[in-house]
């Protein structure tokens, strides 16, 4: 029984000594910030000074008046990280302020910026207000992006801010094993501070703590130290543009679902009248997209007319086996006669949106409605490049 007491004792000594560690403060003892200053080197009269090494000369022009021992804050600096496409940092700015420059053409940038603060705000439970300050706002500062503006909602030759703020954020520490109590209690408030550029294609976001407040068993507190300060303004900052990267990701990932889905081709009638499919495409980037689809289909070309887009084929049907369909290398087939035809493509629209991309047979009539239907659904899906690109 007393060596499991002795083995509690010793867990318990450890959960407090990692709970008290303080990772502000260097580990080890701190004698040497006690230790007298050494007196210079006095030399006889009568005898030589010896030489001096200065590789490891120390100057004594240093700030004699910084935090020494258990004072020394060893933390190392907080940077702000850009990992959004399109995002970079002012240049030896200790501002917690970053740059994004427009990624998604069919989004307003400060428009999406501002609703990923709002996502960030309702993600961790905090409200927000809208700060209704009206100060003057020059534009050389704000295109130099070292400004920390204060104002919210206005125009000031052509540029558009916004400004944001929480309310309280509430973390508290607590201490002990059997019986917890809280050791201490920390509120903060940031206000967010988005600026756009009179062209709209670049938005910064300023995040600065506006409100500060800790409680411990020494007291309440109002005032922070400047590193813990700017650390918590740039740890806020760089968990809105990870935010922001994710939003691009997602919808970038819509946007290519979007087009995946999206139907392409359809059955119509070209220039003529006659029977086509529709590609919604232009004229020329589908001619140049076409040897794609014949090599992939069991074509051959064998002449084209490129004034007058004409592509000469011939068609023998591709030989799949069984081992095709099951290392998936299998395509799927069109099903029409082996003969020689011509693809003619036409323009439909005056954009040059639309091609219309008639089949004809050796004896140069077109294919008829009823062939058309029944090769579409491999038609739509070559035509469209959708298993190319």
């Amino acid at each position: 029984m007393s060596r499991q007491v002795f083995f509690l004792s010793l867990l318990t000594l450890s959960i407090s000594a990692c709970s008290s560690m303080n990772n502000k403060q260097a580990l080890g003892d701190f004698d040497y910030a006690d230790k007298p200053e050494a007196k210079p080197l006095t030399i006889p009269q009568g005898l030589d000074k010896p030489a001096e090494q200065k590789e490891f000369y120390v100057t004594n022009n240093v700030n004699h008046d910084g935090p020494v021992g258990k004072d020394m804050d060893i933390r190392a600096p907080t940077l702000v990280l850009p990992i959004a496409a399109s995002s970079r940092v002012v240049e030896e700015s200790s501002i917690s302020t970053i740059w994004f420059d427009k990624v998604l053409e069919d989004r307003e940038l400060l428009a999406f910026i501002e609703k990923v603060v709002l996502q960030k705000l309702e993600k961790d439970g905090v409200g927000h207000t809208t700060v209704d300050e009206d100060i003057e706002v020059t534009l050389s500062k704000v295109l130099e992006g070292a400004t920390s503006l204060k104002e919210t909602s206005i125009s000031r030759e052509g540029i558009k801010t916004l400004i944001i703020e929480s309310d309280w954020y509430h973390d508290e520490v607590e201490a002990g094993w059997l019986f917890t109590e809280i050791e201490s209690a920390t509120s903060l408030r940031f206000r967010y501070q988005l600026v756009a550029k009179p062209h709209g294609r670049s938005v910064s976001l300023t995040v600065s703590m506006v409100d500060y407040m800790r409680t411990d068993k020494r007291g309440g507190s109002k005032v922070i130290d400047p590193i813990d300060k700017q650390r918590a303004e740039k740890n806020m900052l760089n968990s809105i543009v990870s935010l922001v990267d994710y939003n691009y990701r997602v919808q970038q990932r819509e946007n290519r679902l979007m087009r995946s889905n999206q139907k392409l081709v359809n059955i119509g009638k070209n220039p003529e009248e006659e029977h086509a499919y529709v590609v919604e495409m232009a004229a020329d980037k589908l001619w140049e997209n076409m040897p794609v689809f014949f090599e992939k289909h069991g074509f051959t070309i064998t002449d084209l007319n490129e004034e007058k887009r004409i592509y000469f084929v011939d068609f023998v049907k591709p030989e799949t086996s069984v081992w095709d369909a099951i290392w998936g290398d299998d395509i799927p087939v069109i099903d029409v006669n082996d003969a020689h035809y011509q693809f003619v493509l036409a323009p439909l629209d005056d954009k040059n949106e639309q091609t219309a991309v008639t089949i004809y047979n050796a004896d140069g009539e077109p294919l008829p409605i009823e062939t058309l239907e029944r090769i579409f659904p491999v038609m739509e899906t070559g035509l469209s490049f959708r298993n190319v690109f």
